[in-house]
């Protein structure tokens, strides 16, 4: 099996933080050299490991961002 490439090329932001300081984090993430999308998953402190995550591309993170916004939270 070939090695999956990736470069984080921007962090957004850190939803949560875990045990041994992985955090949850919205990034903008290149995979195998593709153009970057968003990307929502636990990262190690040092980038080198990574936990299951969704890959979202900026229409489909546009419509979560929709469907966030009408949920009642408070």
């Amino acid at each position: 099996m070939s090695k999956i490439k990736y470069e984080v090329v921007e962090n957004i932001g850190v939803v949560s933080q875990g045990s041994k300081d992985w955090k949850k984090e919205l990034n903008l993430v290149s995979w195998n050299e593709r153009p970057p999308k968003y990307d929502l998953r636990d990262w190690s402190p040092d980038y080198e490991k990574m936990g299951k995550g969704v890959t979202l591309s900026n229409e489909e993170l546009k419509e979560l961002r929709n469907i966030l916004n009408k949920l009642d939270l408070d």
